[in-house]
């Protein structure tokens, strides 16, 4: 997706995989394959004017998070911090962004049929949940529709709208969240809502608020 951005593709395209055999998340996590699950990427061109390209993963998270709901209303999705959507504290999805001059490719992964097991968190599918796993070459056209419309929101209002979503999806004010930094370090606090550039508040014991910019974050 990236060559194609570079070579002149616009926005719009999707590109989705029936199987993947090198997939990658954040940190530099393997990303596990499993059968009838989701795995598709977009392409997002930044033109002046727009918010800034980070926040691209709180708009694909609420569009997801739109999504998995229309196909489970009975299931309680929550988004995590920042761009997870779990249910019952499992996660279910994984996003990427990646940039090439003024393209920004959005890779979604959905555990729509299969989860992988034994890692470091809860993780499941929304065949687990329902009993049902939703054909990937119909879900990845409704979150396209859903991405499209939520693009043309953060474009043409700005972040505002959609990190109010995100909070209104999202653990309640006051939930315990650890956050593992990039050198090493923890930091435990309660979630104190979102900056104005998507940066996670934690307040901390001592009463002060710590902005987290980039990390892993679980619920404690």
């Amino acid at each position: 997706m990236l060559a194609l951005a570079a070579s002149g593709q616009g926005e719009g395209q999707w590109l989705r995989a029936e199987r993947q055999t090198a997939g990658r998340g954040r940190m530099g996590r393997r990303w596990s394959e499993g059968q009838g699950n989701l795995y598709a990427s977009t392409i997002v061109k930044l033109i002046a004017g727009d918010p800034h390209a980070a926040t691209l993963g709180f708009m694909a998270a609420v569009a997801l998070d739109e999504v998995l709901s229309a196909y489970a209303p009975d299931v309680a999705f929550q988004i995590k911090w920042p761009n997870d959507v779990l249910a019952a504290g499992a996660k279910l999805c994984g996003i990427l962004l990646e940039r090439g001059g003024d393209a920004v490719v959005v890779g979604i992964g959905v555990n729509l049929a299969a989860y992988p097991e034994r890692l470091d968190r809860p993780t499941t599918s929304v065949k687990a949940l329902t009993g049902t796993a939703p054909d990937p070459a119909v879900f990845v056209k409704h979150l396209a529709e859903s991405f499209a419309r939520w693009l043309a929101l953060w474009r043409g209002q700005g972040v505002a709208p959609v990190l109010a979503q995100w909070t209104a999806r999202a653990h309640p004010l006051g939930t315990a969240l650890a956050a593992n930094l990039a050198d090493g370090t923890s930091v435990n606090g309660l979630f104190d809502g979102l900056g104005s550039d998507g940066a996670l508040k934690l307040r901390l014991a001592d009463g002060s608020v710590r902005a987290i910019h980039a990390g892993d974050v679980f619920l404690v």
